[in-house]
């Protein structure tokens, strides 16, 4: 079961933002992916997805809702999708799924989703207007 309470879905939302292959130098101590790993790729591809419907630059400001469902293995092909949950006038929040293909192989299985908030910001760092031309509607 998902955070939401309810079923976990078998298809993921949203695009694929990432994928990338866990590999054994981020295990932890019982020999599953570190969940700050997971969390940190989760972190790169909504970032990605940010910054593109903010054209320019994000920081992230907040991870909400974040939950392990399944471990991650050393082979794993770890996939983050990510889909549009609101924007405000500088905030952009994801919904961030991970689904996995174990050895790259089928049938894919979500093991984290997350709510991450990201604030668009200007060269100085201060947070600016998300572009009306850009942001989805």
């Amino acid at each position: 079961m998902s955070v939401h309470s309810s079923p976990v879905a078998s298809e993921p939302r949203g695009e694929l933002a990432s994928r990338i292959v866990a590999m054994p130098a981020n295990i932890n101590p019982s020999g599953d992916i570190f969940g700050g790993w997971i969390m940190s790729v989760m972190d790169v591809s909504g970032g990605i997805t940010a910054a593109r419907i903010a054209a320019g630059r994000v920081v992230t400001v907040a991870v909400s809702r974040m939950v392990f469902m399944q471990p991650v293995k050393v082979g794993d092909v770890v996939c983050c999708y990510t889909a549009l949950n609101r924007t405000g006038r500088s905030s952009i929040t994801l919904d961030v799924e991970v689904w996995v293909l174990r050895h790259g192989q089928e049938p894919r299985f979500k093991v984290t989703e997350a709510e991450i908030v990201y604030v668009a910001v200007d060269a100085a760092g201060r947070p600016r207007p998300v572009s009306a031309e850009t942001a989805p509607r």
